[in-house]
């Protein structure tokens, strides 16, 4: 049977050929097969100054967006793979410009949007941004950039919103990404708010993954050495409040500012940091009370107050702080420190995350925004090839397993099961809830023989359908548990 890409291609070029001479209906329909032949789009999203530029940047490894104090990300900027940088301001009617990029001094790229050059007179609204760039992150994932949910503008939230929670008063339109990266730096009734409308859309068409990420975590201890662990605290909180309601399939403590300082860290920043390590420890712990005091000329180190600026930039009190500790604990170089920084600022962890709940389930995401998008365009233009076709989308976005395999972990967080602990783990092993890989679903070895795997594959499927069978088992528990065979037998074959 054709993968289910392939399907939903078919169903699409169905449509596309039916509505050939409706522009509108043409347009949407375009978008659809692009969502397929594209990467993966993931969308990072969040308050204002929750820090989505400065993950976006830790996750590329690269310091391509704006991260200065101001509110940066004004417009909707999508970042794809490309041989070469470029960066292209597209208009609401379709029409592009050439956008002139400048690097600043420690904030990364500038984007010029004055004065763009559209082709005809007047003026246009920037409508949103792409960026092309040469980062391996992107060659497989589509980042967008999106303004704060709660900016100072009201224009400018409302852009996020028509990316991912567009309503029936922007017309025919569909969410623009396939799963969502969600920064919280508190969880405040705005957060919810907004989650909430990304996975209540009555017509199904919202994301199917969504991660939450608690951002600025080194801020949360006040840049003590144990930020993270109170980070990870919060987040354990928030993961709770979170999976009552099932807005998130898991929630990571990230020092984003960390991440991506580790990630491009300099020698003459290591010998800066080896440097403050010989300091007595009062005297450094002093001077470390606050970011300007660390680069106070006044304040005798064996750094310049230059230099000691720039790492309070960079890394924040809380990664100075780390850094020196580590060196004190016998990190040599700064490859050693780099990597151990990297460990540090949990960004290592929401890379698993994000490749266990989105990479590794990449077609079956874009395959259900594809078919959401599609059964949305069929509902507004009924009669004829549109209720023909629509029953068989419908049915498609029911049955396809891999869909039923991703509701039912997000059901999981909220419901309960009549299960023992070390069943329900298996359960969730085996719909794919640490990993799609074979030998990950059935808990054995990488290396074990096509025997031993189609064994246990085997007694996976006799025991959930005995599960399923019991009677005293509730209908979730029943449905559950036929989802967990199912999930078996497609190891099989």
């Amino acid at each position: 049977m054709p993968g289910i890409v392939a399907r939903a291609h078919r169903l699409v070029g169905f449509a596309r050929a039916e509505f050939a001479r409706e522009p509108r209906a043409r347009a949407l329909l375009a978008d659809c097969t692009a969502r397929l032949d594209q990467p993966l789009r993931v969308a990072l999203a969040g308050s204002l100054k929750a820090g989505k530029s400065t993950l976006l940047n830790s996750l590329v490894g690269q310091d391509i967006a704006p991260t200065d104090a101001t509110e940066c990300t004004r417009v909707v900027t999508w970042y794809r793979h490309g041989a070469t940088p470029n960066v292209t301001a597209f208009a609401p009617d379709g029409r592009a410009a050439n956008v002139v990029v400048r690097r600043g001094a420690s904030s990364g790229l500038t984007f010029d949007l004055d004065g763009l050059n559209w082709g005809v007179p007047g003026p246009r609204e920037v409508d949103h941004l792409e960026v092309g760039w040469p980062a391996a992150a992107l060659a497989h994932t589509t980042i967008i950039d999106t303004p704060g949910t709660s900016s100072l503008s009201r224009e400018v939230s409302v852009r996020t919103s028509r990316l991912l929670t567009p309503d029936a008063a922007d017309g025919v339109a569909l969410p623009g990404a396939d799963a969502v990266v969600y920064l919280l730096r508190r969880l405040d009734a705005t957060d919810i708010d907004f989650l909430e409308r990304i996975g209540s859309r009555a017509d199904g068409s919202g994301p199917l993954g969504v991660i939450g990420v608690v951002s600025r975590a080194d801020e949360i201890g006040a840049g003590r050495i144990d930020a993270l662990h109170s980070a990870r605290e919060v987040a354990a909180r928030f993961a709770g409040e979170l999976e009552r309601t099932g807005l998130c399939q898991a929630v990571i403590p990230v020092a984003g500012l960390l991440a991506f300082a580790a990630a491009t860290l300099r020698q003459q920043e290591y010998d800066a940091f080896e440097a403050l390590a010989r300091v007595p420890v009062d005297d450094l712990a002093a001077a470390l009370l606050s970011a300007d005091r660390f680069a106070r000329p006044d304040i005798a180190l064996p750094v310049a107050p230059e230099l000691r600026a720039r790492l309070a930039d960079r890394f924040g009190i809380f990664g100075i702080r780390m850094a020196v500790t580590l060196i004190r604990l016998g990190v040599r170089d700064s490859s050693a420190l780099a990597a151990e920084l990297t460990e540090r600022s949990g960004v290592d962890e929401l890379r698993s995350v994000l490749d266990v709940q989105f990479a590794q389930r990449a077609d079956q995401l874009k395959a259900h925004s594809a078919l959401s998008a599609l059964a949305t365009v069929l509902a507004a233009y009924p009669g004829g090839a549109a209720d023909r076709l629509l029953p068989e989308v419908r049915a498609l976005l029911a049955d396809v397993h891999g869909f039923a395999e991703l509701r039912l972990l997000g059901r999981l967080r909220t419901d309960e099961l009549a299960l023992p602990a070390a069943d329900l783990a298996e359960l969730h092993r085996l719909i794919g809830g640490s990993g799609v890989a074979t030998h990950v679903r059935l808990g054995i070895a990488p290396d074990a023989s096509s025997a031993e795997r189609h064994a246990r594959a085997v007694a996976a499927v006799r025991k959930w359908r005995d599960r399923a069978r019991h009677p005293l088992a509730d209908q979730f528990t029943r449905t559950a548990c036929l989802t967990a065979a199912r999930s078996a037998e497609g190891v099989l074959g």
